[in-house]
Parts: structure tokens; sequence; C-alpha cells
């Protein structure tokens, strides 16, 4: 700290043109570095000291296993796959280097310059809090439906210890129309199990198709009637993969910063396995092949860079308050310029090694049954994870059960590591307003309301909810408060500002890439697909069902009850600023808090004594002079 002290001596923002445009609106005299109203007493209520990890590399990890998710197992090798092939990786590395990165590192500045969650962090500009909500609900719900899918990981975990395999034979009720997904090529089936009654003669499923839908989630064809009962087996999954995120995270950071290098390494040394012996199978490399070949036509498509844009901002779990939560907890000096550059490196690399991994089995696959068409050999969709994978372990001759093993073993690892995170950031958001709520008891008090709502979703029609819950309470209020919180940053706060900070903060210029990613580049390609989801749009469907249409009302519920955070709060901070008029309450309520910066309470006074003279934007020269020094200082 006293090394981090002696390089804010010197006054370094000073002479960086001279000035800053920390916000659009234009300061009056009651600067924010000068102004208090109630919200400022009420955000002085803050733990004396805050919690921080015990070592700079468990920030690393955690990040690492946070990022490094379900998405880059069993999505990305699949939406490469349908996006072009090799071709998909040229948009989707040119997207991680636009948006990925930029938006990693900034949640990682803010949240470390400021040591706040996702919701106090809006403390630097009140009217948008309804954006940190709007995120902390958007992740509370997926957070349910996520540890769910941990569930059903650890009833595939136990069965995989059986021999033969459950799902690699058919029992005797699925005779007629079953082949066993131990023997020749199954993923030929036209036909749905949902279809049977309907079909005049049967076609054939997969055994381990059938598996998935009638013996572990006793699926329905449709929830016209509801979505029925829990499946108790699956109850007591949900309840262990809870108790697991309980205990991991009860005492915060102390306790998640040491179980992270376990969920962050352990996946890689079983990925690892898994890898050395696809490509020692015959027939892998023909499968990699197939992975990594290009389609060129494809480049052009606007669905293949949406493809890349939605994989980068979902994989890295960004704009859901996760990793400015994470950094929050950081010492105030710490590099994270750096992590920001590994983690979103390591997980396009995970991606990749993913592909080569479930490629080669693939292609091993095609080569026992005697086909090219690497492709047809595993569906994609939902139920991949939990129909392809099983199918394809099935078919080997040789320990089937080990492959099982491992493979559900890291997925249940690297699911509780990205679910550690959007659990820790709930509790993190409850106990920023409320600092007297212990840790271990809003812990437990979050477990035990997701487990309750989680039992939606081991229901017979629990997918259904899954999908539903996905695309309206994730996808859709993601991307609308991302953009928010994009702009927020960049334009009201103001980049110009926000490099000064980051100076002040690690002692480094920023360049001239992050200005103009953080400005321009990166809002504006996320307000082109938002433009782009919303003219495609199409009605939800789950297996080509279409919901009926209470679901929809509640989608949509769902969907205003997120973003509606964002105009609430900013009417509630306009109301609760002490400004005389209205227009001094609008300013106030888009112009910082007076406690905004540093925890420290020095290196908070030091620091409202060095930016004071940025804050009057330049007078008399115009607008476009406020905007080229918000964009390159």
């Amino acid at each position: 700290m006293d090394t981090t002290q002696r390089n804010h001596q010197n006054l370094a923002f000073v002479g960086d043109d001279g000035r800053s445009t920390a916000s659009t609106v234009e300061i009056s005299t009651n600067s924010p570095a000068l102004r208090d109203n109630s919200d400022d007493q009420e955000a002085a209520k803050v733990p004396e000291e805050r919690a921080t990890w015990g070592k700079g590399v468990e920030f690393l990890m955690s990040c690492i296993a946070m990022s490094v998710g379900l998405g880059n197992v069993w999505r990305f090798p699949f939406t490469a796959l349908d996006n072009g092939g090799g071709a998909f990786l040229i948009p989707y590395l040119i997207v991680l280097f636009l948006i990925g990165k930029p938006i990693y590192y900034l949640e990682m500045v803010i949240g470390q310059f400021s040591s706040r969650g996702s919701v106090k962090v809006f403390d630097l500009c009140p009217a948008m809090k309804g954006v940190g909500i709007g995120q902390v609900i958007s992740i509370s719900m997926v957070t349910t439906y996520y540890v769910a899918i941990m569930g059903i990981t650890l009833r595939y975990l136990y069965e995989s210890f059986r021999s033969p395999l459950p799902w690699s034979e058919c029992r005797p009720e699925w005779e007629s129309f079953c082949v066993a997904s131990s023997l020749g090529n199954t993923s030929q089936s036209l036909a749905s199990p949902m279809d049977m009654d309907s079909l005049p003669q049967r076609q054939p499923v997969a055994s381990a198709e059938l598996y998935f839908l009638k013996e572990v989630l006793h699926e329905k064809p449709n929830i016209e009637e509801g979505i029925g009962l829990p499946n108790w087996e699956l109850v007591i999954g949900l309840f262990i993969a809870w108790s697991c995120v309980f205990f991991i995270i009860r005492r915060g950071v102390k306790s998640s910063g040491k179980a992270s290098y376990f969920l962050a390494l352990f996946p890689y040394v079983i990925m690892g396995v898994l890898l050395v012996r696809a490509v020692t199978l015959p027939g892998s490399i023909d499968g990699i092949y197939y992975f990594i070949k290009p389609q060129w036509g494809k480049i052009l498509d606007p669905k293949v860079w949406y493809a890349a844009v939605t994989q980068c901002f979902y994989s890295l779990s960004v704009c859901f308050g996760n990793i400015i939560m994470y950094s929050s907890f950081n010492k105030f000096g710490h590099n994270v310029h750096r992590d920001a550059a590994i983690v979103t490196g390591l997980d396009t690399m995970t991606s990749l090694l993913a592909g080569f991994t479930i490629f080669g089995i693939l292609g091993h696959l095609a080569h026992e049954i005697g086909t090219d068409d690497i492709g047809s050999v595993v569906k994609g969709g939902a139920g991949l994870a939990f129909i392809s994978y099983p199918d394809a372990i099935a078919k080997f001759k040789n320990l089937p059960q080990i492959f099982s093993v491992l493979f559900f073993l890291m997925l249940f690892v690297l699911g509780i590591g990205s679910n550690i995170a959007m659990t820790s950031c709930s509790v993190t958001a409850i106990r920023d307003r409320f600092p007297n709520f212990g840790q271990w008891q809003c812990s437990l008090l979050i477990a035990v309301v997701s487990f309750f709502i989680g039992l939606m979703y081991i229901t017979p029609g629990g997918q259904y909810m899954l999908t539903l819950v996905d695309f309206f309470g994730a996808s859709m209020i993601a991307l609308v408060l991302g953009i928010a919180e994009l702009y927020t940053i960049g334009w009201i706060y103001g980049t110009d500002r926000l490099c000064k900070d980051i100076e002040f903060m690690l002692g480094r210029k920023v360049g001239l890439y992050w200005r103009l990613c953080w400005s321009i580049i990166t809002p504006l390609i996320m307000t082109v697909i938002l433009i782009y989801f919303y003219a495609t749009y199409q009605p939800l469907t789950y297996n080509n069902i279409v919901y009926p249409n209470w679901s929809y009302s509640i989608g949509w519920l769902i969907t205003a009850f997120g973003i509606l955070q964002l105009p609430i709060w900013m009417i509630v901070a306009i109301v609760r600023d002490p400004g005389q008029t209205l227009g001094a309450k609008i300013r106030g309520a888009f112009t910082p808090k007076k406690n905004w910066g540093p925890s420290d309470p020095l290196l908070r006074e030091q620091y409202h004594k060095e930016i004071e003279n940025e804050l009057t934007p330049k007078r008399g020269q115009g607008i476009w002079a406020a905007i080229k020094q918000n964009i390159f200082g």
C-alpha cells in the first residue's frame, strides 16, 4: 500500500490535456466530491474492513473456475460446428478481442477500485443502480436452474459406477422402439420419444435418450396441464449440490478462495486425461480435423457473428455482476490487467481443448461405426451432456465406466465453480446493503430459497421451465442491462475518468485500444446485437413444442421485472437527491456519491484531491471537444 501511495504523490492526472469529462452532465458548483445526501449516509454504513483474498492467486483461480464452465465443454464445440467449424474461430477471436476482454477488464477495474459489489458499485452513478439490481435478479434466476443441472449430473455420476451403464441397454418396456446405445450408430433416429405414440410405425430411439427422458426426467409431452412433481432421486442430487455450494461460500472469500485451487485446476486434469485418450483412438484425427475444418461460406453470415458474441458473452460471464463482485475483494493495487488477459485467453484455450477432446472421441466412434459423416454421430442441442455424451461413452468397448465417471465428475466440478460465483454475487449484494447480516446466514438463506425454487426444474416439465427461464430471465435481461452498464461507465461516468482511476490504482497509462473499446466499439457492437436479437425474435419452443400462452406471459413478466429495475431506481435516485430543483436533482442523481472511490479513507482523500481538478469539463469549447476528450483523453 505504501508503494501505491508513493506512486500517487505527483499529480499524475494534471497535464493529460488538463481536464476530464467525468460526466456528460455539466458539473455544478456542488461537485461530486462534495455532494452529500441521504443515500451517501446510507452508503457509509459499510463494515470497517472488507474481507480480501488470502492471496492474489486465489482471485485468479476463482475467476478461472467461474468463467471456465459448462459452456466451454458442451456448448462451444457444437456452436462452432454449426457455424462454420474452423471459420467460426475467426469471428469468435475478433469478438473476444473487442467485447469479451474489454468488458472483463472493465468490470475487474471498477470492482477493485471501489471495493463494492455489483449493486453498490453504481454509487458511481446512483441513477443507474437498477442495472446492478437487475443483474443480481438475473444471476439469481440462473443460479436456481444451474444447480438443478448439477443435481442431474450427480445422478449420472452415481449411475456411472454400474456395469453395464444403465443407459447403454434398452429396458423391456422400450424394446419395440429402442436401440441400445452400446450398439451401432444411434444418432440417425428421426423420432422423438415424445412423439412415439403418434407414429404409425415407431422409429428406433437410442437407449441413452430414452433413459434421460423417461427414467431421469420422466418428461411430459407438454406442460398444458402443469409441470408435475419433482423426481425424488434428483431432489437428493439437488440437495447435495446446494450443500456443496453452501459449505464453500459459508465464510466468504476465506473459504471459497481455498476451494478455488481445486475447482479451477482439477477439471483440466480430467480434460487432459480424456484428451490424451481421445487422440490415441483410431479415427480421432479425422474428428479433430472435422472440428477445425473451415466452412468459409459462413464467415459473412450474421448468424455466425451473433453466435460468436453470445458464446463469448455467456462463456466469460460478463455483465452479470460476478466479476465486479470477485474483484471487489482484491487489494487495491492488485494487477487485474494481467489477470484479465490470463482468464480471457484461458477461457478460449479451454473451449478449443474441449472441442479437440469431444471431436476426437466422435471421430473414433465414426471409425467404429464405419461412417465418414462425423457430424451425424452425435446430436447437439440442450440435452447434449445427458444424451449425446452418454450415448457416445456407452459405445466404448473397454471400461466405459471410467470415461463416464471422469466426464460427469468434470462437469460437476466445472458447474460448482461457476455457481460459487453466481451465489456469492447475490450474497455480496445483500451484505453490502445489510452489512450486519452474517455471511453464513445469508448464504444459508439463499441456498434454501434457491433449493425450493430449483425443485421446479427437476419435475417432468422441468426442462420446459429451464428453457423458459434461461431465455427470458438470463439472455434478454443480461443483454439489455449489459448495454446500459457499458454506456453508464463509458459515457455518464466517463471513459476518461475511468482511465484516470486505473492510473491512480495501478500506476499505468491506459492505451488507445481500451479507450476505443470502452467508449465506442464494445457498446456499439452490443447495441447492434440487441437490435438483431429483437429483429429475428421468434416465439420460444422446446424440442419444437410451442409453449402454452400462460408460460409466455410468465416469461415476459420475468424479463420486465428485471429490466424495469432500471427506470424504477432511476426515479428513486432523482427523488431522493437533495437538489432544490428538478434539474439539480437529475444532475445529482447522475454524478458519483461523496464516498465514491477507494475504500481506504487516506487513499480516498488523496483521490478526491487529485481528481477534483479533473471534474470540471472544458467550458466554451462545445460538446465535440468533450466527446473527444472522453475518448482520447
